[in-house]
């Protein structure tokens, strides 16, 4: 999605590692930095299935985590914290470019790469599968995963149409016992935990402003593609998603959305959101060049007595009235690791529970409603009704008088 950097000059990839460490620590930039050799992996396999020599106990009981979708994230991000929490996790890898399933698999040891997902489907082994191909093909894994008793963690989004959540909400009900998690990781960062405690306990509506830079994507990158969603589903949702969690799906709905965003953009957008509290939200979302240190993101946030802003996840700072307080981490904290672990942890125990699906509905309706205002150009309302979300687009009286 952004520079590749194994075609940089020594001097940029060295400043860049070292910028890195600063901000993620060393394992994390080397990790980082193999995923982008992995992304170029040559070395493919023959036949239905690669069975990997680095592995010495294929059916460990540990071996539950089947990858479908083996690009740079599912690398550097999902089997990289699986294998610090479990480093027996992989069962098998599955790609359409069968290099990386292969890369993948052996650089994590895990017992196999197929040529055929319906593979992953079939094996008795695998317990929950982490879903992280292209964004249009997410909700038809997962569906498919769902009806063969897999429980599923699938990346952001978890669907790039509404027909695509109506089918996902319909295998939910149809299997409860199955698991759903998705890959919405900030929510579950330490700092944007700790703001939502100083704010739950104060009164009244949030005024809440993004300012996200992102990176820049060639034109003919597969994220532009009709049926992937675009930038907004494959991008924006990340703090549609917050901006839901910081108001609380209690008091979002009904909401009225307005876009400014310049006709035909496809990476700048700007979105005002009012919500049934009288929240409001502004989102500006900016890709204009190469972004050094990757996506840059800010908070400001102000309600009842206290101003906060959030800074790229590594510094908060909250103000509450005379009182002021500031929290810097040593590195970034995006939520990734808890995130990920905590879909793992909670397959496995029968006392847990995945996504309430009314949330999995409401932060798909929300995020689709934002993409639909700004390629229409034109304001939309979105509304729960229990588990059911309605869109309407018009005047604000047509809304529900949000």
């Amino acid at each position: 999605m952004s520079l590749d950097y194994t075609h940089a000059g020594y001097l940029f990839m060295a400043r860049k590692a070292a910028r890195y460490v600063s901000l993620y620590g060393l394992s994390r930039t080397l990790v980082k930095i193999r995923g982008q050799y992995h992304m170029r992996a040559a070395a493919a396999f023959a036949g239905a299935r690669w069975e990997n020599p680095g592995c010495r106990d294929p059916d460990a009981p540990a071996r539950c985590v089947a990858l479908i979708g083996c690009g740079n994230y599912a690398f550097s991000n999902i089997a990289y914290y699986l294998a610090r929490r479990e480093p027996r996790f992989l069962r098998l890898t599955y790609d359409r470019n069968l290099n990386r399933a292969r890369s993948l698999c052996r650089a994590y040891r895990g017992a196999a790469a197929v040529a055929d997902w319906h593979d992953v489907l079939a094996d008795s082994r695998v317990r929950i599968v982490f879903i992280a191909s292209n964004h249009a093909s997410h909700a038809d894994y997962a569906l498919a995963c769902i009806e063969a008793g897999k429980h599923v963690h699938i990346e952001k989004p978890h669907v790039v149409t509404h027909e695509q959540l109506q089918r996902l909400a319909d295998a939910m009900r149809r299997h409860p016992h199955v698991k759903v998690f998705l890959g919405f990781n900030r929510p579950r960062s330490r700092l944007f935990r700790q703001l939502q405690a100083v704010l739950a306990k104060q009164p009244g509506p949030l005024m809440i402003n993004w300012f996200v830079a992102g990176h820049e994507i060639a034109a003919g990158h597969w994220y532009f593609n009709a049926d992937e969603g675009g930038r907004v589903l494959g991008n924006l949702c990340h703090w549609t998603d917050l901006t839901l969690h910081l108001v609380s799906l209690e008091k979002a709905f009904p909401c009225w959305i307005v876009p400014a965003t310049p006709a035909g953009a496809t990476s700048d957008f700007v979105v005002s959101v009012m919500f049934a509290d009288r929240s409001c939200a502004a989102i500006t979302f900016s890709a204009k060049g190469h972004a050094f240190e990757g996506v840059r993101e800010i908070l400001n946030v102000h309600k009842g007595n206290v101003l906060a802003t959030l800074s790229d996840f590594q510094t908060l700072t909250v103000d509450v009235i005379e009182n002021k307080s500031k929290t810097r981490l040593r590195h970034r904290d995006h939520g990734h690791e808890v995130n990920i672990v905590n879909s793992l942890e909670r397959a496995s125990s029968d006392a847990e529970t995945g996504e309430d699906i009314r949330y999995v509905l409401a932060t798909a309706r929300f995020f689709l409603a934002i993409r639909d205002a700004i390629d229409e150009g034109k304001p939309v309302s979105v509304s729960l009704d229990g588990d059911n979300l309605e869109r309407a687009t018009g005047s604000r009286a047509s809304s529900g008088g949000v």
